[in-house]
């Protein structure tokens, strides 16, 4: 594989799942780690992504002050979340994830809805202070410089004291039978307890990241109340999910 096919992939990846471990594109692209990490600094030098220990991150996912550029697939992200709003009541209590799928529901909340919104992701956060009837709690804990959000035991303990409505939430990985997963233990810890303390939860999830996996699990796909994705709910894209107990949208 050519060195401009190699830094395409790596891109893409990049792009799709926010974060990618240096190990895992090696043995995708069958070339060694050093290979890679080589690829990955160029890419760097080259303000195409962020290179990061053990791996690479997406500018667009780091990056609070970009709009509208450097984000992959936004069109497909808001569409998602405009079907999103679509589920927000009036005097609801909710909780948004971190991600820009996230970020761009944040955006998309109308001004005129009263809402009390959790969040533990920075960039949500700044964007829903600036919605004059949305109350803004953030979720406290240490801070991944990577994806700017709460991790850690404080958060999860937080989060075990509360009860929303809803809960919208991004994954970097789903597929029907084997559910949502993510290749960082300390996100999923989180997520659990986001999911926990949920009557009901929402996915936000761009079609390209369906039938994909990685190390450690979320939950079930059946943990999911609904699942939001830019397709119709009736594309043959979604068969696989509509035989589980999950409500497409």
């Amino acid at each position: 594989m050519l060195k401009e096919e190699r830094q395409r992939s790596i891109l893409n990846e990049v792009a799709l799942h926010n974060k990618v471990l240096l190990t895992d594109i090696a043995e995708m692209l069958d070339v060694s780690i050093d290979t890679v990490r080589r690829d990955v600094k160029e890419l760097d030098s080259d303000s195409k992504l962020r290179k990061v220990h053990g791996g690479a991150v997406a500018l667009g996912f780091t990056n609070t002050t970009v709009r509208n550029t450097n984000i992959y697939a936004l069109e497909e992200k808001k569409k998602i979340a405009e079907k999103a709003v679509g589920l927000l009541k009036d005097g609801g209590v909710i909780f948004i994830d971190g991600g820009t799928t996230c970020v761009e529901l944040a955006r998309q909340i109308p001004e005129n809805i009263t809402l009390t919104c959790f969040t533990m992701s920075l960039p949500v956060a700044l964007e829903l202070l600036v919605k004059p009837n949305v109350k803004v709690i953030l979720i406290g804990g240490e801070v991944s410089r990577d994806s700017q959000i709460s991790l850690g035991a404080g958060a999860i303990n937080q989060l075990s004291e509360i009860h929303v409505d809803y809960s919208f939430i991004g994954t970097g990985y789903v597929d029907a039978s084997y559910g949502l997963t993510e290749f960082d233990w300390d996100i999923v810890q989180v997520k659990k307890a986001v999911i926990k303390a949920s009557k009901k939860t929402i996915l936000l999830s761009i079609s390209e990241k369906l039938n994909s996996q990685h190390r450690y699990k979320t939950c079930d796909i059946n943990a999911i109340g609904t699942m939001i994705t830019e397709l119709d709910p009736d594309n043959e894209r979604l068969n696989l999910f509509r035989n589980q107990e999950i409500h497409l949208l």
